[in-house]
Parts: structure tokens; sequence; C-alpha cells
């Protein structure tokens, strides 16, 4: 059989229970719920780092942060780094990118920064680039393109253009959206003309509806993008149904982080918050229809092993994350209990999630935009999920929740060690925290 097609469908700044699948009622995403029913919905997934490059490093090397070394925004993914377009090109697959990279020291991206990948249409930060109506982006010789219509749908056609035109051989494609991610020069989260306007005083999530922040700023415009996200994944399905390749391609959509709408710091992300750093997961093709809803507890790092796991490429013991088709296939037993979140540039800060629990420290006298890691950290958040799944009530400190603190302290320690990180000092709080 013919090795399959793989895409990955990549949104930027998306919360999981954006998708109705999530239980949100406001019909936003009725293809990728529908794509989800007939393929594998990782129920429980999350990133390893709610920052855009940190989080990108991770998924294009399957490695964490503080190990390619792009543990914050502005780091550059080593030019030795291996990474998916690597290891596709080395089976003989044709590798494609197009959108937003963050990966790159300058604009344009030069090619020695383009991780490996062939074709290249893109920007490294492409909401400076462009904007809603105005998509500018980089081709192979660093000349500028301005693509036609809404940006979601203008690299959505490219991608399309890229299928079309790689029918012949098996290809690796990258698409990485900008939206529903803020138009950075103006706050705003610009939906296409008219999509706002049917989500403004709408169902809000209940962590925004409590705590406010700009979401009834933004909700409506945030919203609104993620429709026309939903419409051109349909699209691209459709393309692929079209030139009869959907049954031997892999997609996947994910998104690199949530989106807390500054109610946990002064901007988005950057938090251990569930609103940070859930995000959703679906995979489509061979090895995933019929795989159902994934309960297991999966992090972005899981994506790298499992997209080369269901091409039938080597999967090297270097890669941290694992692939998830054993679980598919009823391996449950050796699978982790927890996933390990590392916090950038807002802090130096960790975090386990559990399928019940979120045990969160920070690293007091740490610089959070130099310094990857720390020696000693402070324990800032414990949230009970399954009484409190918005995280309304911070349980840190508290005296009836110190068994529990403990034993998620070690759990905690054991994995930072386990990815190469200094065996730390986690210390009580000196007080009990906020609630929030």
């Amino acid at each position: 059989m013919k090795r399959p097609n793989v895409i990955v469908f990549f949104t930027d700044q998306q919360r999981w229970d954006t998708i109705g699948l999530h239980g949100n009622p406001l019909d936003l995403t009725p293809n990728l719920d529908r794509a989800a029913q007939s393929g594998t919905h990782l129920f429980n997934s999350f990133t390893p780092q709610p920052l855009c490059g940190p989080a990108r490093s991770c998924l294009q090397t399957g490695l964490y942060a503080t190990t390619t070394g792009c543990y914050r925004n502005g780091i550059s993914l080593p030019q030795e780094a291996t990474t998916l377009a690597h290891r596709f090109s080395e089976a003989d697959y044709d590798t494609g990118y197009i959108g937003k990279w963050h990966l790159a020291g300058t604009e344009p991206v030069p090619e020695a920064e383009r991780g490996g990948y062939q074709y290249w249409l893109a920007s490294n930060v492409i909401e400076f680039t462009s904007e809603a109506y105005r998509t500018v982006v980089y081709d192979e010789d660093n000349e500028p393109v301005r693509l036609p219509g809404y940006r979601v749908d203008a690299l959505t056609d490219a991608a399309i253009r890229y299928v079309d035109a790689h029918q012949d051989r098996p290809f690796f494609l990258f698409l990485s959206l900008l939206e529903p991610h803020h138009q950075n020069q103006t706050d705003s989260y610009p939906a296409p003309k008219g999509y706002a306007e049917r989500y403004a005083g709408r169902w809000m999530p209940p962590d925004l509806a409590e705590l406010g922040g700009s979401a009834p700023e933004h909700l409506a415009g945030y919203c609104g993008q993620i429709k026309r996200i939903d419409e051109a994944f349909g699209r691209l399905l459709e393309a692929l149904e079209s030139l009869g390749l959907r049954e031997n391609t892999v997609v996947v959509f994910a998104s690199d982080h949530g989106n807390h709408f500054k109610t946990r710091n002064d901007e988005y992300k950057r938090s251990p918050h569930e609103s940070s750093i859930r995000v959703p997961i679906v995979l489509l093709g061979p090895g995933f229809e019929g795989g159902g809803r994934v309960e297991q507890l999966v992090s972005l790092l899981d994506l790298p092993p499992t997209l080369l796991d269901a091409a039938g490429l080597p999967v090297l013991d270097e890669i941290q994350g694992r692939s998830v088709l054993p679980l598919l296939e009823g391996e449950r037993e050796r699978w982790p209990e927890g996933v390990l979140v590392q916090i950038s540039e807002s802090q130096v800060g960790r975090a386990i999630r559990t399928r019940r629990w979120k045990y969160c420290v920070v690293a007091p006298e740490a610089d959070p935009k130099e310094d990857p890691s720390a020696e000693r950290y402070v324990e800032d958040g414990l949230y009970d999920l399954k009484a409190d799944p918005y995280e309304l009530r911070n349980l840190a400190g508290l005296r009836s929740h110190t068994d529990v603190a403990d034993t998620l302290k070690h759990h905690l320690i054991a994995r930072m060690v386990e990815i190469g990180e200094p065996h730390p000092i986690v210390e009580p709080p000196s007080s009990t925290p906020s609630t929030t």
C-alpha cells in the first residue's frame, strides 16, 4: 500500500472548549466535530509550553522546549535540530510548510532556519507581515507573496493548491494558521465580515464568565475566527475527498496553546491554567478511523512520534513524546498518568496535570525571560479539576490538601528530572495564594 500522506492543520491560541465535542453550544466546529466522531479525538490533550515559539519547537522536534533551547519566544530553532521535515524527507516524502513559523531569527526566514522543509510559503511572525484581509508570506526565494482572501482562507487555499500539485508522491504538509490569535498591533480578534456579530452576547465559558478579563470585548470575534477555521478545515477535507486522497491521508487538527483572555495575567497565555494549556487534538485517516474518544492525557509532544508511527517510519529513542497508536490498540498500562507543562516569560513555572489534579510551582528568584529553569520553586497552585474544572478555587497551602500536594510535588520533580532538568527544591507557599 502507498505510504500515507500527512497533513498538520495547526491553529494558534485555540481553547479546547471551543469545539462542540467539549460542550461548546455555539456550533462553531461542525466539520471538526463530525471528523472527530469518525476518527480519533484525544479528549484530554495539552501543550507542553503555552507560548507560540516554544510550543512550535516541541511539535517540530518531539522535544521539550528546555531540550531544544527554545524555552521562550525569540529563540531560533537550532539548525542542527532534527525536525519532522527531516524525518519525512529522509523517507522520500515531499515536505511543505505554509503559514506561521515563529522559530527563526529574521524575517523573511533564511533557508537554513526553515527546519528542513522543501516547499516554503510562510512568515516567521505572520501577525506582523499580514492582517486579516492582507496576507503576506514569503516563498522559497524569500520573495513576498500576497495571497487573496481572509487570512484563514488564503493560507488554506494555498494548502489545497499544494495538495493538488503533489498527488503523485507521498507528502508531509504543515499548515500553520494565525487565527484565532489576536492581531497584535490592534489587540483585537478580527473575524470575517459579519461573523463576530453572530456570537456577541452569547455563551461564555464559566471561567471567563466569572473572571471577565477581555472576554466581553473579544470573545465574539474569537468565536467568529474559529467558525471560519472550521469551514476552512471542512474545505480541506473536501479537497482531499475530491482528489481521491482522503482515505490515504493522515490529518491532525491541533493548536499550540489556549487563551485565557487576560484573566490569569495581563495577556492571553503563559499560565498553567486549563484555559492556557488545554487544546483540541483530532486525528483522521489511516490508523485513526474509528479510534473514538481517547481519555488518556496526551501532550503535543506525542504528535511527532504518532505521525511518524502512522507513516510507518522509525520513532527514535531521543524523542521525548510517545506515539498514541498503542492506546488505540488497547495498550494503556504504560501510558504516563500526567502531562508536564513548562512556563516562561511571565514566570519560570512548572505544572503537572493529572486526571484529577493540577499542581503548579513558580521560581521566585528566576528571570522569566532569561532563565530556562531554576533550582528553587515555590508551590503556587493546586486545583481539584473534578470539583473545579475551570480552576476558580486555588487549594495551594491548605492543610487539608497537604498530602495531595506532596504526592504531586514528587510526581512533578520526577518528570522534570526525567526530561533532563536539574533536580529542584520545591517549597510550600509562604501564604495561601489568591483563589485564582
